[in-house]
């Protein structure tokens, strides 16, 4: 095999060639990190590489191998976003406040990887503490789209989609709050799936909004997509708000047939501002499930307006909480100043972005006496009306689709200074987390200009089984895959 067909193996066909010995993890290994340093200097994806480390759990996972044991990620290269804890790693959340903070334990997705003898590649870089969506509010630089330079990758898991697109690793780990893995997944042509809330732990996981995150995987296939959440789902005793149901074999229960299935399609996500190049792809999708046996019919969710509303008020509120602990005193970045007050002031003046500080004084204001009930209280009970909408169309159907983004990449600098414009790139993807229910994201075409345009599988509550389901009948029906970025 060349080092072109080392990078462009998925998780499941890496693992398959070590099995047979045509490949080793150092192998592999080598060749993704002789990847990521001729084309990171253009995408930017990663805040950290660490190939000393990942030569030395690659040696160690063809000793296991070679010792007999297997798995499914046993010596294949992982690449993880940089708001996951990694013991003896740096971990900055793509923030000055937690420039040079090295953590003393890894976040327990990262723990399983490892036990699992997945090869730790290096961090990717966010939008800062996970805000954004292009990872352009990053505190270090801008991550590119590899299908157009020029363009984003999408947010705030950018640099994980990214590598993933440009085969400088073989599969990610991002988080998601409101589309964070879904949409960049979108613009960068890869699989994005997003977890039930409940269904990963996240312990280790930086927190934004704590009702809202979720760690999720970015792959080059729905295959590889049940694999990784198979590998980091269940229980955890450091996470009180994981559920300790059993994590199905994702994998093995992968199927193209999704005769009888029932398809819902949400009507309000057809609106006006939907790039009709978007709006085709995903029809001819639909029309496509269709002819291979599933029931269309559409659904509505009648309160899926107020999402973005809704949601900018709630994550705002609880990152306003969350983000109170960076001080400067304990870790990260800290201002000499005169007096404890000053260097607080000074600190986290110059520690946070504009971005976080935006959404830190909106959740401080939402919570304030006087406005809580008209704000934040107000917020909560629309949230769960959409939950609501979405029990009562499952109770219909099996899983609902959509676009995942309302457009296909947008230049760098184009949205930067327009918040309102940058949020809505995420107006199909918010209302998922806050009903707390899982969302896949699998390519579905391309427009005009060659960027990639994805199509948003969303499940019920714990039903990740029947997104994988129908992305994976729609992937073996159109391989997307077989169109690379020109790198």
């Amino acid at each position: 095999m060349s080092a072109t067909e080392f990078i462009r193996l998925t998780i499941h066909e890496a693992g398959r060639r070590m099995a047979a010995g045509q490949i080793t993890s150092v192998e592999l290994t080598e060749a993704v990190l002789d990847r990521i340093a001729a084309t990171d200097g253009a995408v930017k994806a990663y805040l950290t590489v660490t190939p000393e480390q990942a030569m030395g759990q690659a040696r160690a996972a063809d000793e296991r191998r070679a010792a007999g044991e297997r798995g499914s990620l046993l010596g294949v290269p992982i690449a993880l976003k940089d708001v996951l804890c990694t013991e003896g790693i740096p971990t900055t959340a793509g923030s000055r406040i937690l420039e040079g903070f090295v953590p003393p334990y890894d976040a327990t997705v990262v723990r399983r990887l490892k036990e699992g003898g997945a090869v730790i590649i290096g961090k990717t870089n966010t939008d800062e503490f996970a805000m954004g969506s292009s990872t352009e509010n990053s505190a270090y630089f801008a991550t590119r789209n590899p299908w157009d330079l020029g363009r984003v990758p999408g947010g705030s898991s950018g640099g994980s989609a990214a590598a993933v697109a440009a085969d400088a690793c073989v599969a990610a780990l991002g988080s998601d709050t409101g589309g964070s893995v879904r949409q960049p997944a979108a613009l960068c042509g890869v699989v994005g799936l997003k977890p039930t809330y409940g269904r990963v732990s996240r312990y280790g996981l930086i927190a934004f909004a704590s009702s809202l995150d979720q760690v999720g995987v970015l792959t080059k296939d729905v295959t590889d997509a049940a694999v990784l959440l198979g590998a980091i789902a269940g229980s955890d005793p450091c996470d009180g708000t994981v559920t300790d149901l059993p994590v199905p074999d994702y994998a093995a229960l992968l199927t193209a047939d999704v005769k009888g299935v029932r398809i819902g399609v949400m009507q309000e996500a057809f609106v006006e501002g939907l790039q009709p190049e978007v709006e085709a792809a995903v029809w001819t999708a639909v029309d496509r499930l269709g002819e291979l046996g599933a029931q269309v019919r559409e659904v509505s969710l009648p309160h899926s307006d107020y999402a973005l509303p809704a949601f900018y008020l709630i994550a705002p509120a609880e990152a306003s909480a969350n983000l109170a602990r960076y001080d400067g005193v304990r870790y990260g970045h800290r201002e000499e100043a005169d007096s404890l007050d000053g260097m607080y002031k000074r600190t986290r003046g110059r520690g946070f972005g504009a971005e976080v500080k935006r959404r830190i004084m909106l959740g401080t204001h939402s919570l304030s006496a006087g406005y809580y009930d008209a704000y934040y209280l107000k917020a909560q009970k629309v949230r769960t009306l959409i939950k609501a909408d979405f029990d009562a169309a499952f109770e219909e159907v099996d899983v609902i689709l959509g676009p995942t983004t309302p457009t296909t990449a947008f230049g760098i600098g184009e949205k930067i200074d327009d918040p309102l414009q940058m949020y809505l790139s995420d107006v199909f993807t918010l209302s998922m987390n806050l009903a707390g229910i899982c969302g896949l994201s699998v390519p579905c075409g391309f427009d005009q200009q060659g960027l990639p345009i994805g199509l948003q599988v969303t499940g019920p509550a714990f039903g990740e089984q029947r997104a994988l389901r129908v992305a994976y009948a729609y992937e073996q029906a159109y391989d997307w895959r077989a169109r690379r970025p020109d790198l």
